[in-house]
């Protein structure tokens, strides 16, 4: 007999276009995840309700957008399950019962809570549903009880929080309905924006995967480099500049080698330096650009891929709710 591949869960929000960043720092994990385990991978359209509330009209195109993405970016529907949290409404479900246990002051030590609130101070986020998204998140995770979950550290006091829930859950109804799901460490590649800073929809400075070949040489070519180096024949320093971080995501060690050289000796200008860095991204994006567009040109195809693995999701999240309404007696 063959031993049952262990289970990996993981969400994404749609809250804007995927950019480099989201493809290199989870896709890229979820492809090499998906030959090993068995995967299901979600667009958390509910979770960017707890930012964009006030304005939900792009919320669907995001959606579309981002299934368009995964696909094109190599998730394959043969080796995972892909479907859309709200076509899975015992997501809203276990939330709610979830809701009931959950201490208060849980949530209010979240480091993301008062972070955000920061972060993001153009939009009220006094809300229930932004204090109340780890217990979401909790429930997303729970309902496919699976082995691991993918996170980088930062991420860690979230899973903590579902694994507190599952504990709490077991104990108050003396039943082991919710396994203790593991960390799956995944080391983020760090990405920067155009104007040096993470790249973030939230500072309108990313690369995205939608973007035509055109815009991408035009980003990278306005990108910021060592500030210091304002002539050309000012020497520079790599160790400081957005440019040469993609450099070493994406060029070959020896290419990455000479640009060091290069620069802090001023043979080489910023302009052929990010020249040289835009061929290596097209050259890595145009595999995705093709995907795009036979997708693009097949709208029922997405369709017939969420439908499949939102019928495989259902089928496990209706087995663990009615394992909870046991629990519960309800």
């Amino acid at each position: 007999m063959t031993t049952p591949r262990k289970r990996v869960l993981s969400g994404m929000q749609p809250s804007g276009l995927m950019h480099l960043g989201n493809y290199l720092g989870a896709l890229e994990n979820w492809k090499a995840l998906q030959t090993e385990y068995d995967c299901y991978f979600f667009v958390a359209d509910w979770h960017a309700l707890s930012t964009n509330y006030a304005d939900t009209t792009r919320i669907r195109t995001f959606v579309q957008d981002m299934l368009i993405d995964w696909l094109a970016g190599g998730i394959d529907p043969e080796r995972c399950t892909i479907f859309i949290q709200s076509r899975i409404p015992e997501h809203a479900i276990l939330h709610l019962l979830l809701s009931m246990m959950t201490p208060v002051s849980w949530l209010e030590r979240n480091p993301t809570y008062k972070e955000k609130q920061e972060e993001i101070k153009e939009k009220d986020l006094t809300t229930y549903g932004f204090l109340g998204y780890p217990v979401l998140q909790a429930a997303d995770i729970l309902l496919y009880k699976p082995d691991f979950v993918p996170v980088g550290k930062d991420q860690l006091p979230h899973l903590e929080l579902t694994r507190e829930l599952a504990r709490r859950f077991n104990d108050i109804y003396k039943t082991a309905v919710f396994p203790e799901p593991k960390e799956h460490l995944t080391k983020f590649p760090k990405v920067l924006g155009t104007d040096g800073r993470k790249m973030s929809k939230s500072y309108h400075n990313t690369i995205n995967l939608s973007d035509a070949e055109p815009a991408v040489r035009q980003k990278l070519k306005t990108m910021v480099t060592d500030p210091a180096r304002v002539r050309r024949t000012d020497p520079g320093n790599p160790d400081i500049c957005p440019v040469y971080e993609f450099h070493k995501i994406y060029s070959p060690q020896p290419v990455q080698d000479q640009i060091n050289k290069d620069c802090r000796t001023a043979a080489i200008g910023c302009i052929d330096c990010k020249k040289q860095v835009a061929d290596r991204v097209v050259e890595q994006l145009t595999p995705v650009w093709d995907a795009r567009a036979k997708l693009l040109g097949d709208p029922s195809r997405v369709e017939d891929i969420v439908q499949a693995g939102s019928a495989r999701a259902s089928k496990v999240a209706k087995a663990t709710l009615a394992e909870v309404n046991e629990a519960m007696k309800i």
